[in-house]
């Protein structure tokens, strides 16, 4: 009997993904392109975040940290999504910046980037 769960479903393999540009025990049989993503915090987040002072603890603004988080997983799931349409296993080299944009800076900017490969089997 045939499963109704596909097994090779693209969207349910695990990318690879590192900063560096070669991975140990994985050869690299073709690099496809350059892939990014990106995501923008608003104004708004930073006037709710700054009114919130009570929140910094030691420091920190929590709530700060959790919108940068969620930024960062944005443009993470950006990137990955760039590379699946390109039928790559994984992606290397990565890098992760934080760019302060916009009139007076009122937004901060967090873009990944990276080289999507397709491993040899």
């Amino acid at each position: 009997m045939k499963s109704l769960i596909n097994e090779d479903n693209e969207k349910d393999k695990i990318m690879l993904k590192t900063t560096t540009s070669v991975v140990e025990g994985r050869e690299i049989e073709e690099y496809l392109d350059i892939v990014v993503g990106e995501a923008i915090l608003g104004a708004n987040i930073f006037k709710d975040i700054f009114g919130a002072i009570r929140d910094v603890v030691g420091g920190r603004a929590g709530a700060y940290e959790k919108e940068m988080g969620n930024a960062r997983t944005i443009a993470f799931q950006e990137m990955e999504s760039a590379a699946r349409s390109l039928g790559a296993d994984g992606i290397v080299g990565i890098d992760i910046d934080y760019e302060v944009v916009g009139q007076q800076g009122g937004m901060m900017m967090v873009s990944v980037s990276g080289t999507a490969v397709k491993f040899k089997r």
